[in-house]
């Protein structure tokens, strides 16, 4: 008699009913073709997100967000998309908001922590590379699940160059003269690129507004605006601004 040799066997799988390894169980496992579909499934929670678009122009750099509504009871002073960071820089965002709300502490805490360190005020890109940093961390670590958002973050440098940026759940940072994120941006951002232009950007309130009215219902009242220009104070826009 001869005993019969053990074949080694291959690492176990998670398999779905059509039989495919569920390489979507983990964080940190690539699926044969080189994805992370935990990432892409954080994509997809932004894609449903309401909608925010920025437009950065010479002198002055415009969000304007389609506002969720809101319960007739409800405050809606607790329900923001807008958020500021520092004294010229604000983050907006798309995608689920309690994952926002940890992000933003987190970078309200190392801009102030940037300043007691080096007794001045961080760079707009500098800003965009933590958000990004910390997302990225979120994609490489076991026990832990990617932020669900995309942000934009708009401000002014030392010099008063304008910079509009945006970070995904991927970790990656990328910077526009106009861009947008959450429900419809592929729509919105077609819009952009056939009509922004230095003339067209001159009035950047205009332009996103009118870019975001494209998916969103007519109304002021469904838009918030916001317009930051340099060493002055975030202006927030009312709802009859809005419609104007």
């Amino acid at each position: 008699e001869y005993a019969m040799e053990e074949v080694a066997k291959p690492p176990r799988q998670h398999y779905d009913k059509h039989g495919m390894a569920r390489y979507d169980r983990a964080i940190t496992v690539f699926s044969p073709d080189g994805h992370l579909f935990q990432v892409e499934y954080a994509m997809e929670a932004v894609r449903k997100g309401t909608t925010a678009v920025g437009v950065r122009s010479k002198d002055h750099i415009v969000f304007a967000v389609e506002r969720k509504s809101t319960a007739k009871l409800q405050d809606p002073r607790t329900v923001r998309k807008i958020h500021k960071l520092d004294e010229n820089i604000v983050l907006s965002f798309a995608g689920l908001t309690a994952d926002a709300r940890v992000l933003i502490n987190k970078t309200l805490v190392e801009c102030q922590s940037y300043r007691l360190t080096f007794e001045d005020s961080p760079s707009v890109e500098y800003v965009a590379e933590y958000v990004s940093g910390v997302q990225q961390r979120y994609t490489q670590s076991g026990g832990v699940r990617p932020f669900g958002i995309s942000t934009l973050i708009m401000g002014f440098d030392r010099d008063g160059t304008p910079q509009l940026f945006q970070t995904e759940p991927s970790g990656n940072y990328t910077a526009w003269k106009a861009v947008a994120i959450g429900r419809s941006q592929k729509t919105v951002k077609e819009y952009l690129e056939k009509t922004y232009s230095e003339e067209t950007a001159e009035d950047g309130v205009k332009l996103a507004c009118r870019a975001l009215l494209e998916v969103v219902e007519a109304g002021g009242k469904n838009i918030e605006v916001a317009v930051l220009r340099q060493g002055k104070e975030l202006q927030l826009l009312g709802d009859d601004e809005g419609e104007a």
